[in-house]
């Protein structure tokens, strides 16, 4: 009979060593925003799947969807023989997709292949080869997405060299001293000491950071973005993997910022828990490279397809976007009340229901609390709720809890995540838990 621990044996004899887990769980059933191990725990899901799951585990009508594909077609590969999912879900995301004009889209299985292709068809656009990301960004473990991303350990360390002609300046970070300005004004010193921007094929950036820590791009910044690829002919591109399919409340975290991208990258939630991507952009930019010179083997797979039309039809049959706003106001409001009786927590932010706090010592932004935050998702586990941690220091916790997630099983897991914080703050010493006993 399988159980966690002898799954685990299993596991460190089969798996290679590199594929980390961030929970030594193995969930052997899934509803909604709950989830059951294999010992028979029950778990509340902050995690979402690293934020696949903004309808929910299992919802009955992406099941029903990808049954009613299963009946008819699984693979031909659509660079073979077509089929009509492919066609009907990028012309729902080519509806879907801001900014004016025609738009045209490509379907691939994850979100780096994703990132890799809008890089290769920025570069088959304007015939230039360098691309500017950002610090702390994640674009994926893909050889140009590993170079394109912000963050060495555990990503690029001991996997270079790296594709070349990427440049990095730093992204805008108010906690952490990097203003807007100063932002802006280390792309304009790459431009004058690295690469000139006649040479640059593509801008990315995430309007919020995912892996990175969940930092909201300020829309200064944004516009400033817009504004310098339009200047200097340069192709932007949003990667909204993470925040995108409605995490912040819009179908795209672009909508906030009132100006859209050239191309934007789209995965995780788009198929309810089925491997799928999207790149989509303006139809000129996307028909740039020529026949042949995109695709992959499963890219838009039917029964993946299937699964992501059901999803769209979810977003407007239950009011997908209007319950991130909701869900998002109820987690900012909750977390702030903690932030005021718990020092340790320096900052909390998000868009929408992309929500998260940083842990710091004292609050002091310089000292990043991160044997508290491990100590934290591990206290968590224990009481029933299953966190993610992430930036470049790993001191933030990210709460991606499906959206459809009842108010009775939210509140749950903020309870459940208050009393491991107040357990492991306590265990530490901190002076105002000791205060208050």
């Amino acid at each position: 009979m399988n159980n966690n621990e002898s799954l685990a044996a299993r596991r460190n004899a089969a798996v290679a060593r590199g594929v980390a887990m961030a929970q030594p769980v193995y969930i052997e059933r899934a509803e909604n925003a709950l989830l059951w191990d294999a010992d028979g725990q029950r778990y509340v899901d902050f995690a979402g799947g690293i934020a696949v799951l903004n309808t929910g585990h299992r919802h009955p009508g992406v099941l029903e969807a990808v049954r009613r594909q299963l009946e008819k077609v699984t693979h031909t590969c659509f660079q073979v023989t077509g089929y009509e999912p492919y066609v009907a879900l990028c012309e729902r995301l080519n509806k879907l997709v801001p900014g004016p004009g025609a738009h045209k889209t490509l379907l691939m299985t994850t979100g780096a292949e994703a990132v890799e292709n809008a890089i290769k068809i920025a570069r088959a656009h304007t015939g230039r080869p360098a691309v500017i990301s950002f610090s702390g960004a994640f674009h994926g473990r893909t050889f140009m997405a590993m170079a394109l991303t912000g963050k060495v350990d555990p990503y690029k360390a001991g996997f270079g060299p790296l594709p070349g002609d990427v440049y990095h300046a730093p992204f805008p970070n108010a906690l952490h001293g990097v203003s807007v300005n100063d932002s802006l004004d280390a792309l304009a010193l790459l431009f004058k000491c690295d690469i000139e921007p006649a040479r640059v094929a593509a801008i990315i950036f995430e309007p919020v950071q995912g892996e990175g820590g969940f930092y909201v791009a300020p829309k200064e910044f944004v516009l400033q973005l817009r504004e310098i690829c339009d200047r200097h002919g340069i192709v932007l591109v949003a990667d909204e993997i993470q925040s995108g399919a409605g995490r912040t409340g819009r179908m795209f975290a672009m909508e906030h910022f009132g100006v859209a991208a050239d191309i934007t990258t789209l995965a995780k939630s788009l198929a309810g828990g089925f491997p799928l991507s999207a790149v989509i952009g303006r139809a000129e930019i996307m028909d740039a490279c020529a026949p042949g010179g995109l695709g992959g083997t499963y890219a838009g797979n039917p029964v993946a397809c299937a699964a992501a039309l059901a999803v769209l039809d979810v977003f407007e049959q239950e009011q997908i976007l209007a319950r991130a706003g909701r869900l998002g106001t109820k987690l900012m409001s909750r977390l702030r009340e903690l932030a005021a009786r718990h020092p340790s927590i320096a900052e909390v932010r998000g868009l929408g229901a992309m929500v998260a706090f940083e842990l710091c010592e004292g609050g002091n932004p310089d000292q990043p609390a991160v044997e508290l935050t491990r100590a934290l998702t591990r206290r968590a586990r224990e009481l029933g709720l299953i966190l993610l941690s992430c930036g470049i220091y790993g001191n933030v916790i990210r709460i991606l809890v499906p959206i459809t997630a009842e108010e009775s099983i939210v509140d749950e897991g903020l309870s459940i995540l208050e009393r491991a914080l107040v357990t492991e703050l306590a265990a530490a010493g901190d002076p105002a838990i000791v205060a208050s006993r």
